[in-house]
């Protein structure tokens, strides 16, 4: 039920950002001018990537990281510049293409292959750290859990992730958009409190092995969201030294 619940919302989304959203969303990433409450948004992004970036070590050299979500490439080229080997997917071929256009070659001393794709599919290989900025931002706790749990069996240090923090404040702004034209609506965000979803994590028998040890807030005016970083628990033996 879950993995339906899971691919049902992947079209959707898919079909959201590579058709009906495209040209917002590459605007809102861009540095052109846009109105004051997407200002807001684009700083709050940019105030998240940070918080993401500051969840990995600042020398990735020679490190794989999946950037899951990758949207028009930043992350996944800030990552490049510290030194790492960035597979970077997302769902949207459209882009994907725009973030290759966008990046170019200036990735610094690391490398970025962009895909569109599945974030979850195996054949990625195995990484050292996984970032997903704002891609599970539209599901339930449950199906995150079982997201993160598919990473991590391929993850062997840190997922840096985000999720949609559940507040009054978020839910007035989710009902404000419930009335928009549907034509105009994002996909569904789904609010999820903090204590809930890690104790979902606790009780997966995926993410035996890992735990949240950092976590922080980013709220401007419209953008609402929720770090999250899971690392794996050292080893018995590491634990006996």
């Amino acid at each position: 039920m879950l993995e339906n619940s899971y691919t049902q919302k992947r079209s959707q989304l898919q079909e959201y950002f590579d058709r009906t959203a495209v040209d917002a969303w590459a605007k809102l990433t861009s540095t052109a001018k846009v109105s004051g409450i997407r200002a807001k948004v684009r700083a709050g992004r940019e105030e998240m990537r940070h918080v993401l970036l500051s969840y990995l070590p600042s020398d990735l050299t020679g490190q794989r990281i999946l950037d899951a979500g990758c949207g028009t490439g930043v992350l996944a080229a800030d990552l490049a510049k510290r030194g790492a080997n960035v597979v970077a997917i997302d769902l949207s071929p459209t882009l994907v293409d725009l973030a290759r256009e966008r990046i170019g070659n200036d990735v610094g001393s690391g490398s970025i292959e962009f895909r569109s794709g599945d974030m979850l599919d195996p054949s990625l290989g195995e990484f050292d750290h996984v970032v997903c900025m704002d891609s599970m931002i539209h599901y339930h706790h449950l199906d995150i859990a079982d997201a993160m749990a598919k990473l991590a069996d391929r993850t062997r240090a840190n997922i840096a992730f985000t999720f949609a923090p559940n507040n009054a404040a978020l839910s007035t702004l989710l009902t404000i958009g419930s009335l928009f034209p549907r034509s105009d609506r994002s996909p569904f965000i789904q609010p999820i409190s903090i204590d809930s979803l890690t104790r979902t994590f606790s009780k997966h028998d995926g993410l035996v092995d890992w735990a949240p040890v950092s976590t922080q807030k980013v709220q401007r005016a419209f953008y609402f969201s929720q770090a999250m970083r899971l690392s794996k628990k050292p080893s018995d033996q590491n634990k006996a030294q």
